[in-house]
Parts: C-alpha cells; structure tokens; sequence
C-alpha cells in the first residue's frame, strides 16, 4: 500500500462531515483507510484490587465489548454508505483514540489524516481530552482537521 491517506470517524454527523471535506481537499486519489477506534471495555475491569471485586463480569464484559464493536462497525458502516468510501480499507482500532490513529499512521507510512474537531464532544471530550489535538501534535503527517461549520 502507498501512503494511504487516514478517514478517521466515529460515526457522528461532524466526522462525517469532517470525511467529505477531506476528500473535497486531498482527493479519492491513491489509498484511502477508513478508521474507527472501538470503545471497548478495559480487560482490568475483570480483576478486582485489594478488597475491591471486579467491576464487571465476564458476562458484562463480553456484553459491553460486543457492543462496542457493533458501535464501530456502524460508524465504519454509515460512512462507506454515506460517502461512497466501499472500496476503502477498513481498520478497526481499540485504545486511546488520539495515540491508536497516530500509531497507525506511523505504521501505514501514511500521508495524512483526516479527522473532525468535535465528535462526541461534551463531557466526555472535557474529561478525555480532543482526539483532534491529540492527533495533530503527534501525527507523523500532514493532519486535515475540519470544525463544525
């Protein structure tokens, strides 16, 4: 593969967004990976500490990561749709959303990533920090980053 380009979502309307403008400035020319970071469970909510039980049992943490991955599935999902990006390599990730895309980029030797300003937004984004921001400080490429318009 040659330096694909990265069309990060998470299945919200602005990554969607985000997608189209990156395509209308960079092209469908060459590779293009489409990719999502599942927001799975943590293995550690298994095993309790000290006198603490687990958080979860295996049922519920099999239940959450199932649904974690239909999660992300349908974002992958509703942009091939949406956008016409079928023929894209699909790449599911887990973790830190910002350092899973950066690793991957590194990987893939990509050329650049394209990514949204707000996503889920709100609390979570407060608490989490931007996936955005994140990415665009340790990206090993160009970053297109898109706002809500």
């Amino acid at each position: 593969m040659a330096s694909p380009v990265l069309l990060c979502t998470d299945g919200s309307d602005e990554a969607m967004k985000a997608i189209a403008a990156g395509l209308d400035l960079l092209g469908r020319d060459g590779d293009l990976v489409l990719v999502t970071v599942m927001d799975a469970p943590d293995e550690a909510s298994l095993a309790g500490s000290g006198h603490a039980g687990p958080e979860l049992t295996p049922e519920q943490y099999d239940q959450q990561l199932a649904q974690a991955n239909e999660t992300a599935k349908s974002a992958i999902g509703r942009a091939q749709t949406e956008l016409s990006l079928g023929g894209a390599e699909v790449r599911v990730l887990e973790g830190e959303p910002g350092a899973a895309i950066c690793r991957l980029a590194e990987e893939l030797s990509a050329r650049a990533i394209v990514v949204g300003s707000r996503g889920r937004g709100g609390l979570k984004r407060a608490l989490l920090g931007s996936v955005s921001d994140h990415v665009v400080r340790n990206a090993p490429c160009s970053v297109v980053v898109t706002r809500r318009q």
